[in-house]
């Protein structure tokens, strides 16, 4: 056996469950990431993607069933160092970040998977969050002020500093949300771009929208009432039954010359999200 077969997962989920009170949020959910697969989240609201996000990072406890990042188990070994594996960019964190602070001292930040950069004598650190900015494509913004980012500059920059900490999983939380449709182009290519260049990195995109699907997701996780409705490579999961289902609706998923999903209303041709 290859010591590329000996490696764990990037991620392995079994049996997990979150209850509240008589509220079930998630129920015997078993997925696993692979080092270098991309994947996509979808379902409808409520059907518990913030809640799977939540417990894989540590911030919600599961009620039953397993969490392992790298073959550590949750519980099991201390969650801060694991979580530091883990590159995540939510807007419920970006909101957090001060606006007066230029985007390099934010990048910085990432590398203690801490929001705020309070060492301020210039280091290799520096360079390295010039580099992470590069791979955005958004070095030229590394002295601008954050409170004068844009929403697609600021999803950039924050990637950035995801990035900073060398993660095996990066996790974007709905990443294009407020974005006009030139400006989630434009964020979806510099996204493609930095996966080409970090191969082993694994991601996992949370969407409401097939048409963020782009080509280089390889695999696709259906969330429907806190279950697995469907779990798999992109080709065999993005079918009409299964996202109709998911969404609760008659649907027609297609995909045009560009390899990009789009998802209508059976009934009229119309565009449903």
């Amino acid at each position: 056996m290859s010591p590329e077969e000996n490696k764990p997962p990037i991620l392995s989920v079994e049996g997990l469950g979150v209850y509240r009170g008589k509220t079930c949020m998630l129920k015997g959910v078993d997925w696993t990431v692979e080092a270098g697969e991309h994947w996509a989240i979808l379902g409808a609201n409520g059907s518990g993607k913030t809640s799977l996000l939540a417990a894989i990072t540590a911030y919600l406890m599961p009620s039953e069933g397993e969490v392992r990042i790298l073959g550590d188990s949750y519980g099991e070994t201390d969650w801060h160092e694991v979580r530091q594996r883990i590159g995540i960019v939510s807007s419920v964190i970006a909101q957090r970040v001060p606006n007066d602070e230029a985007a390099i001292a934010t990048v910085m930040s990432g590398e203690t998977a801490q929001l705020g950069y309070w060492t301020r004598k210039r280091s290799s650190n520096e360079d390295k969050a010039l580099r992470c900015l590069e791979l955005m494509g958004v070095d030229d913004l590394a002295h601008r002020l954050w409170g004068v980012l844009s929403q697609g500059e600021r999803q950039k920059v924050f990637i950035a500093r995801a990035l900073m900490a060398d993660p095996a999983l990066l996790i974007l939380d709905e990443p294009c949300a407020g974005l006009d449709p030139v400006a989630r182009e434009r964020f979806l290519l510099s996204l493609r771009q930095m996966i080409s260049q970090t191969p082993e990195l694994g991601l996992i995109l949370v969407t409401h929208h097939v048409e963020e699907i782009f080509p280089e997701i390889s695999h696709v996780l259906v969330l429907s009432e806190g279950e697995v409705l469907a779990s798999g490579p992109k080709a065999k999961v993005m079918k009409s039954e299964i996202l109709g289902k998911a969404f609760g609706a008659k649907v027609r998923i297609t995909k045009n010359r560009k390899g990009i999903w789009q998802l209508s209303t059976g009934c009229n041709g119309q565009s449903l999200l």
